[in-house]
């Protein structure tokens, strides 16, 4: 049996960086995967990260559920603040839909973990309000550096 994900690119920092992006992402699949174990140098809380499509910091509706373990939250953001990164490697799972379809807005869920100091676990849905085809993605941290050591790897998903 075939695996859907196909690897399109992976790498590890070998320096705290303040962000990474996947450019030149080929138009062949359906959707994108992208799995990343990064941290961040922000120390007094946990940091947001950003994702951003085609380097574009508009036109986005964010809703992000998350918790601590004693208490849940939620928030919406206009812009693309994704995910939660503390001062520990945390894992997350970017799903992004459609990426190469012109015809309708992009999608994106993410599931987000976080360790250490302020650990944190969440959810959230992203609606990027353009029809342009995602052709580079680029991860962030809000108000630190991802972490030397982080790794991000890019899958494809092609159709069934």
């Amino acid at each position: 049996m075939a695996s859907t994900y196909t690897p399109i690119a992976t790498t590890t920092l070998g320096s705290a960086a303040a962000s990474y992006t996947f450019s030149s992402i080929p138009a062949t699949y359906t959707d994108l995967v992208l799995i990343a174990s990064t941290g961040s140098s922000f120390s007094s809380s946990a940091d947001a990260y950003q994702l951003t499509f085609n380097g574009a910091t508009t036109s986005f509706s964010v809703t992000r559920l998350y918790g601590n373990g004693s208490s849940a939250n939620s928030d919406r953001y206009t812009t693309p603040y994704a995910g939660w990164i503390s001062t520990a490697l945390g894992a997350d799972t970017i799903h992004i839909m459609n990426y190469a379809n012109t015809t309708v807005y992009k999608t994106a869920i993410t599931r987000s973990s976080s360790e250490g100091t302020y650990s944190i676990a969440g959810a959230t849905a992203v609606l990027w309000q353009s029809t342009t085809a995602i052709n580079s993605v680029k991860i962030s941290g809000t108000s630190g550096n991802l972490l030397s050591g982080s790794t991000f790897t890019l899958y494809g998903i092609k159709a069934a």
